[in-house]
């Protein structure tokens, strides 16, 4: 059952524009240790970090708060299975938000989709409860 999707779209310009004014401090404020080491990895860094801006508002969008009550966008990291597919760590607050909107009985599975396509990168997210 689905209990959530979110999606969001962004300039792929405008987090290279934040990166060259704010560099290490926006980074800091808005990904994880992972996520970081991730991009910064990656022939096309910016590309890397505008799709993980965009999937981080995508699951606050399917976790039904946006960035209120307390959901930061630290509390979500994008993270890959042994398998390679991206997935969401949820920790704070988003945690506590999954653990709400998932029925009793049920385990959260979050899925992902990331692209881009010079200048827009793009995130989809979903949501499902999963009897277990």
């Amino acid at each position: 059952m689905i209990i959530g999707i979110g999606s969001d779209i962004i300039n792929i310009n405008r987090i290279e524009r934040v990166l060259e004014r704010y560099g290490d401090r926006f980074i800091k404020r808005i990904f994880t240790p992972v996520e970081k080491e991730k991009s910064e990895q990656r022939i096309s860094r910016v590309e890397s970090y505008a799709k993980r801006f965009a999937a981080k508002e995508a699951c606050a969008k399917a976790l039904g708060t946006g960035f209120r009550k307390g959901i930061f966008w630290r509390d979500m990291g994008v993270v890959n299975l042994t398998s390679g597919q991206p997935t969401m760590q949820l920790t704070g607050n988003a945690e506590k938000r999954l653990i709400e909107i998932t029925p009793d009985g049920a385990q959260s599975k979050i899925d992902i989709s990331l692209t881009d396509e010079p200048p827009f990168a793009q995130a989809v997210v979903v949501i499902t409860a999963v009897a277990s």
